[in-house]
């Protein structure tokens, strides 16, 4: 094996990558929020207190309901359609800097929908942003519009509804977020299937603040055709062999996963029991604000964490591409780019 010496900064840099697992409210960077008050002609005293506050504690949080809170602070500062579309533009820039070339960025549709704002504006305000980022700095974004669990059925139902009508304007699949305690699996069935109707793919989050079960209810209830997390799947070798055999790719978030005190440090993350079953691993950045994560650090952290050589490094790219929702055409050409850069 390559010495992990030998995966540095500059070799990671260099690598092509694709984002799978990126909310845009949770990626709003600090001077994201200042520029938002100077916009605003707002006082930005609450602001800095609120990000003195996410440095003093190191990122971390207590439990989910409290880095929900984190979460819905950054996203009531959304306040219209310009707001969404500068933090659009200032994420794509983040990325093009890391050399990702794709990405599938998450909008908590349901949380727009809950502060009653005109989703079909503020979609469309995202689209325009991150269409006039992409051709200045050659990457490519699609969208996920998540629904959140805790909020119900018709919730879920109306943003899968709103996914459908932007399925041929950059959305590309339906997803589920938010508490899998308060909003198991079972009761979107109806809505998963809905939303294939309309021609979506199909994601949901499941086993980070839930068990191994699940996973597997996301994938044999809901249909979902990637794992957002799936971090308790690792202690049931019966869905983690249901993940390989069904070829269902996780989306895995390591920094994450620390952060909400899911596992002690990076290197506890179980990367290497899904890579030595043969699951189709990812690694991505999740809230990278709120975690203080970025695509380029978690790969960094896996090889040295884990000692993984270059080309299991250029894998985990690769991996990524072959989950993206893009046409056979163009994971054709991410793919080789990823190889040149590796070679």
């Amino acid at each position: 094996m390559t010495p992990t010496n030998l995966v540095t900064e500059q070799f990671i840099s260099c690598l092509p990558k694709v984002e799978l697992h990126l909310h845009l409210e949770g990626s709003v960077l600090p001077e994201t929020l200042r520029e938002l008050c100077r916009s605003k002609e707002r006082d930005a005293s609450g602001v800095e207190a609120w990000i003195d506050g996410q440095r003093r504690r190191g990122y971390r949080y207590s439990a989910f309901p409290d880095f929900v809170e984190a979460f819905k602070f950054v996203a009531i500062l959304l306040e219209t359609p310009r707001d969404y579309a500068l933090a659009t533009t200032r994420l794509v820039e983040w990325l093009a800097a890391q050399n990702v070339k794709y990405a599938e960025i998450t909008l908590s549709a349901g949380v727009v929908l809950w502060k009653k704002q005109p989703l079909d504006a503020v979609y469309e305000a995202i689209r325009a942003a991150a269409l006039q980022a992409e051709a200045r700095l050659g990457l490519r974004v699609n969208w996920i519009f998540d629904a959140v669990r805790q909020f119900g059925v018709d919730p879920a139902r109306q943003v899968a509804e709103w996914a459908g009508r932007y399925r041929s304007h950059g959305v590309v699949a339906f997803g589920l977020g938010g508490d899998e305690a308060r909003g198991p699996a079972e009761l979107f069935r109806d809505v998963y299937r809905e939303a294939r109707d309309l021609g979506l793919h199909t994601v949901a989050h499941a086993g980070e603040t839930a068990g191994a079960e699940s996973v597997r209810q996301a994938v044999e209830l809901l249909g979902a055709e990637r794992i957002g997390h799936g971090l308790a799947a690792a202690r049931n070798p019966e869905v983690v062999a249901l993940l390989r055999d069904r070829r269902i790719p996780l989306e895995a978030c390591p920094s994450s996963n620390v952060a909400m005190g899911l596992i002690p440090r990076f290197e506890d993350y179980p990367l290497p029991v899904f890579l030595e079953a043969g699951v189709l691993l990812t690694l991505n950045s999740d809230d990278p604000a709120l975690f203080n994560s970025s695509i380029e650090r978690e790969l960094f952290q896996a090889a040295g964490g884990f000692a993984l050589s270059r080309r299991q490094v250029a894998q985990l790219c690769e991996n990524a591409v072959r989950a993206a929702f893009l046409p056979a055409e163009e994971k054709r050409r991410l793919l080789e780019s990823v190889r040149e850069a590796a070679a």
